[in-house]
Protein backbone atom coordinates (compact mmCIF):
# COMPACT_ATOMS: atom_id res chain seq x y z
CA UNK A 1 0.00 0.00 0.00
CA UNK A 2 1.21 3.97 -0.63
CA UNK A 3 0.61 6.10 2.58
CA UNK A 4 1.08 9.52 2.92
CA UNK A 5 1.38 10.38 6.65
CA UNK A 6 1.59 13.30 9.38
CA UNK A 7 1.38 13.99 13.16
CA UNK A 8 1.45 16.77 15.05
CA UNK A 9 1.74 17.36 19.56
CA UNK A 10 0.47 20.26 20.85
CA UNK A 11 0.54 21.03 24.79
CA UNK A 12 -2.79 22.46 24.31
CA UNK A 13 -3.96 25.83 26.19
CA UNK A 14 -3.92 24.63 30.18
CA UNK A 15 -0.89 22.37 30.87
CA UNK A 16 2.71 23.44 31.13
CA UNK A 17 4.12 20.19 29.57
CA UNK A 18 3.39 17.89 26.90
CA UNK A 19 2.91 14.71 28.53
CA UNK A 20 2.13 13.09 24.80
CA UNK A 21 4.28 11.32 22.56
CA UNK A 22 4.29 9.74 19.43
CA UNK A 23 6.41 8.04 16.48
CA UNK A 24 6.14 8.18 12.97
CA UNK A 25 8.46 5.27 11.08
CA UNK A 26 9.70 7.01 8.45
CA UNK A 27 8.89 4.16 5.61
CA UNK A 28 5.46 4.00 6.48
CA UNK A 29 5.66 0.59 8.56
CA UNK A 30 4.36 1.85 12.21
CA UNK A 31 2.78 4.32 13.87
CA UNK A 32 2.56 5.08 17.24
CA UNK A 33 0.58 7.58 20.10
CA UNK A 34 1.29 7.56 23.69
CA UNK A 35 -0.55 9.78 26.12
CA UNK A 36 1.24 9.85 29.92
CA UNK A 37 -0.54 10.18 33.10
CA UNK A 38 1.50 10.00 36.58
CA UNK A 39 2.43 14.11 37.65
CA UNK A 40 4.13 16.38 35.62
CA UNK A 41 7.57 14.43 35.12
CA UNK A 42 6.34 10.70 35.64
CA UNK A 43 3.56 11.01 32.26
CA UNK A 44 6.18 12.69 29.59
CA UNK A 45 8.91 9.72 30.89
CA UNK A 46 6.38 6.81 30.64
CA UNK A 47 4.82 8.00 26.96
CA UNK A 48 8.71 8.33 26.11
CA UNK A 49 9.98 5.10 27.23
CA UNK A 50 6.76 3.41 25.55
CA UNK A 51 7.22 4.81 22.44
CA UNK A 52 10.96 3.95 22.16
CA UNK A 53 10.61 0.85 23.41
CA UNK A 54 7.90 -0.41 20.95
CA UNK A 55 10.39 1.14 18.11
CA UNK A 56 13.41 -0.53 18.99
CA UNK A 57 11.32 -3.70 19.33
CA UNK A 58 9.71 -3.47 15.96
CA UNK A 59 12.94 -2.49 14.14
CA UNK A 60 14.68 -5.05 15.47
CA UNK A 61 12.17 -7.91 14.56
CA UNK A 62 10.67 -6.38 11.76
CA UNK A 63 11.83 -9.06 9.59
CA UNK A 64 11.41 -12.34 12.07
CA UNK A 65 8.88 -15.02 11.43
CA UNK A 66 7.19 -13.30 14.10
CA UNK A 67 3.31 -12.78 13.16
CA UNK A 68 2.09 -8.99 12.69
CA UNK A 69 -0.01 -9.34 15.91
CA UNK A 70 2.48 -11.37 17.70
CA UNK A 71 5.02 -8.12 17.19
CA UNK A 72 2.60 -5.94 18.32
CA UNK A 73 1.95 -7.73 21.40
CA UNK A 74 5.37 -8.22 22.43
CA UNK A 75 6.15 -4.58 21.28
CA UNK A 76 3.46 -3.80 24.28
CA UNK A 77 5.02 -5.80 26.81
CA UNK A 78 8.01 -4.68 26.44
CA UNK A 79 7.02 -1.02 26.79
CA UNK A 80 5.11 -2.33 29.85
CA UNK A 81 7.91 -3.84 31.76
CA UNK A 82 10.39 -0.76 30.68
CA UNK A 83 7.97 1.89 32.43
CA UNK A 84 7.77 -0.96 35.59
CA UNK A 85 11.93 -1.43 35.74
CA UNK A 86 12.00 2.64 35.44
CA UNK A 87 9.16 3.12 37.84
CA UNK A 88 11.71 1.06 40.95
CA UNK A 89 14.84 2.73 39.75
CA UNK A 90 12.62 5.89 40.29
CA UNK A 91 10.12 5.60 43.48
CA UNK A 92 8.57 9.20 42.73
CA UNK A 93 7.39 8.09 39.34
CA UNK A 94 5.79 4.98 40.94
CA UNK A 95 2.11 6.31 40.12
CA UNK A 96 3.29 7.05 35.66
CA UNK A 97 1.70 5.06 33.03
CA UNK A 98 0.44 5.44 29.71
CA UNK A 99 -1.94 4.07 26.86
CA UNK A 100 -0.64 3.64 23.63
CA UNK A 101 -2.42 3.13 19.90
CA UNK A 102 -0.11 1.22 17.19
CA UNK A 103 -0.30 0.37 13.96
CA UNK A 104 1.77 -1.67 11.81
CA UNK A 105 2.13 -2.25 7.50
CA UNK A 106 3.84 -5.00 7.19
CA UNK A 107 4.34 -6.01 3.62
CA UNK A 108 2.71 -8.72 2.39
CA UNK A 109 -0.04 -8.90 5.11
CA UNK A 110 -2.96 -6.83 6.07
CA UNK A 111 -2.28 -3.83 8.49
CA UNK A 112 -2.88 -4.81 12.14
CA UNK A 113 -3.44 -2.60 15.19
CA UNK A 114 -3.05 -2.79 19.15
CA UNK A 115 -3.96 -0.63 22.04
CA UNK A 116 -4.08 0.19 25.51
CA UNK A 117 -6.08 2.82 27.41
CA UNK A 118 -7.97 5.55 25.44
CA UNK A 119 -6.09 6.46 22.79
CA UNK A 120 -8.28 6.01 19.94
CA UNK A 121 -8.00 4.66 16.41
CA UNK A 122 -10.31 6.02 13.67
CA UNK A 123 -11.00 5.38 9.70
CA UNK A 124 -12.41 7.41 7.96
CA UNK A 125 -14.13 5.88 4.56
CA UNK A 126 -15.54 8.27 2.28
CA UNK A 127 -17.58 9.98 4.64
CA UNK A 128 -17.69 8.46 7.18
CA UNK A 129 -16.12 8.12 10.70
CA UNK A 130 -15.50 4.53 12.82
CA UNK A 131 -13.58 4.48 16.17
CA UNK A 132 -11.81 1.21 15.95
CA UNK A 133 -10.54 0.91 19.21
CA UNK A 134 -12.26 0.34 22.11
CA UNK A 135 -11.35 2.56 25.25
CA UNK A 136 -10.32 0.93 28.02
CA UNK A 137 -12.21 2.91 30.61
CA UNK A 138 -15.02 2.99 33.46
CA UNK A 139 -16.94 5.04 31.42
CA UNK A 140 -16.70 2.73 27.89
CA UNK A 141 -17.46 -0.33 30.15
CA UNK A 142 -20.51 0.91 31.63
CA UNK A 143 -21.48 2.83 27.87
CA UNK A 144 -21.44 -0.87 26.69
CA UNK A 145 -23.60 -2.68 29.25
CA UNK A 146 -26.45 0.18 28.57
CA UNK A 147 -25.43 2.04 32.02
CA UNK A 148 -24.79 5.30 31.04
CA UNK A 149 -25.86 7.00 27.61
CA UNK A 150 -23.59 8.64 25.08
CA UNK A 151 -23.98 12.10 26.33
CA UNK A 152 -23.53 11.23 30.02
CA UNK A 153 -20.25 9.19 28.67
CA UNK A 154 -19.21 12.74 27.71
CA UNK A 155 -19.17 14.38 30.98
CA UNK A 156 -19.43 11.78 33.30
CA UNK A 157 -16.55 12.17 36.56
CA UNK A 158 -15.06 9.17 35.44
CA UNK A 159 -14.47 9.27 32.13
CA UNK A 160 -10.37 9.63 32.61
CA UNK A 161 -10.56 6.38 34.88
CA UNK A 162 -8.49 4.31 33.09
CA UNK A 163 -9.11 0.37 33.52
CA UNK A 164 -5.72 -0.88 31.55
CA UNK A 165 -2.77 1.60 30.66
CA UNK A 166 0.86 0.57 30.67
CA UNK A 167 3.37 0.61 33.79
CA UNK A 168 1.26 -1.78 35.92
CA UNK A 169 1.61 -4.84 36.81
CA UNK A 170 -1.67 -6.04 36.57
CA UNK A 171 -1.80 -5.72 32.90
CA UNK A 172 -3.02 -8.64 31.98
CA UNK A 173 -4.20 -7.89 28.32
CA UNK A 174 -3.77 -5.86 25.19
CA UNK A 175 -6.04 -5.42 22.74
CA UNK A 176 -4.79 -6.30 18.74
CA UNK A 177 -6.63 -6.58 15.65
CA UNK A 178 -6.84 -7.11 12.17
CA UNK A 179 -7.61 -3.91 10.28
CA UNK A 180 -10.05 -3.78 7.34
CA UNK A 181 -7.97 -0.56 4.81
CA UNK A 182 -8.74 0.17 1.69
CA UNK A 183 -7.29 3.12 -0.77
CA UNK A 184 -8.84 6.31 0.15
CA UNK A 185 -8.89 5.65 3.42
CA UNK A 186 -7.86 7.88 6.10
CA UNK A 187 -6.21 6.44 9.71
CA UNK A 188 -6.72 8.65 12.46
CA UNK A 189 -4.44 8.19 16.15
CA UNK A 190 -4.74 10.55 18.26
CA UNK A 191 -4.72 11.27 22.58
CA UNK A 192 -8.04 12.10 24.67
CA UNK A 193 -6.78 15.10 23.93
CA UNK A 194 -8.71 15.83 20.68
CA UNK A 195 -11.85 13.07 21.71
CA UNK A 196 -11.96 15.21 25.18
CA UNK A 197 -12.84 18.56 22.63
CA UNK A 198 -14.45 17.26 19.60
CA UNK A 199 -17.43 14.86 18.90
CA UNK A 200 -17.02 12.49 16.07
CA UNK A 201 -19.10 14.23 14.00
CA UNK A 202 -16.80 16.97 14.06
CA UNK A 203 -13.26 15.04 13.65
CA UNK A 204 -14.60 13.77 10.53
CA UNK A 205 -15.35 17.15 9.32
CA UNK A 206 -11.98 17.97 9.47
CA UNK A 207 -10.37 14.92 8.67
CA UNK A 208 -11.78 15.10 5.23
CA UNK A 209 -12.14 18.64 3.84
CA UNK A 210 -8.52 19.64 3.44
CA UNK A 211 -6.60 17.56 0.64
CA UNK A 212 -3.58 18.13 2.45
CA UNK A 213 -3.50 15.64 5.70
CA UNK A 214 -1.08 18.22 7.27
CA UNK A 215 -3.82 20.91 7.13
CA UNK A 216 -6.08 18.29 8.43
CA UNK A 217 -3.55 17.62 11.53
CA UNK A 218 -3.59 21.43 12.21
CA UNK A 219 -7.27 21.81 11.91
CA UNK A 220 -7.83 19.51 14.54
CA UNK A 221 -5.47 20.68 16.72
CA UNK A 222 -6.63 23.86 16.21
CA UNK A 223 -10.21 23.30 16.70
CA UNK A 224 -9.79 20.92 19.95
CA UNK A 225 -8.04 24.07 21.71
CA UNK A 226 -10.52 26.69 20.34
CA UNK A 227 -12.95 24.00 22.22
CA UNK A 228 -10.62 24.81 25.41
CA UNK A 229 -7.76 22.50 24.96
CA UNK A 230 -7.69 21.55 28.21
CA UNK A 231 -5.37 18.64 27.67
CA UNK A 232 -2.74 17.68 25.14
CA UNK A 233 -3.27 17.12 22.01
CA UNK A 234 -1.70 14.33 19.15
CA UNK A 235 -2.97 13.26 16.13
CA UNK A 236 -1.26 10.74 13.26
CA UNK A 237 -2.67 10.60 10.11
CA UNK A 238 -1.78 7.80 7.45
CA UNK A 239 -4.37 8.27 4.46
CA UNK A 240 -3.88 4.98 1.84
CA UNK A 241 -3.31 6.09 -0.98
CA UNK A 242 -2.97 3.61 -3.28
CA UNK A 243 -1.06 0.37 -4.32
CA UNK A 244 2.94 0.64 -4.06
CA UNK A 245 4.50 -0.10 -7.39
Amino acid sequence: MKLNFTGISDPGLIRSNNQDAYYIDPEGRFFIVADGMGGHAGGEQASRIATEEMKKYLVENWDSSKSSPQLLEEALWRANEAILQDQQSHPERADMGTTAVLVMFRSGEPPWCAHVGDSRLYRLRESELQQLTEDHTWVARALKMGDITPEEARIHHFRHVLSRCLGREDLNQVDVQQLDVKIGDRLLLCSDGLTEELVDENIACYLKESPSIEKAAISLVEAAKQEGGHDNITVVIVAVEGNSQ
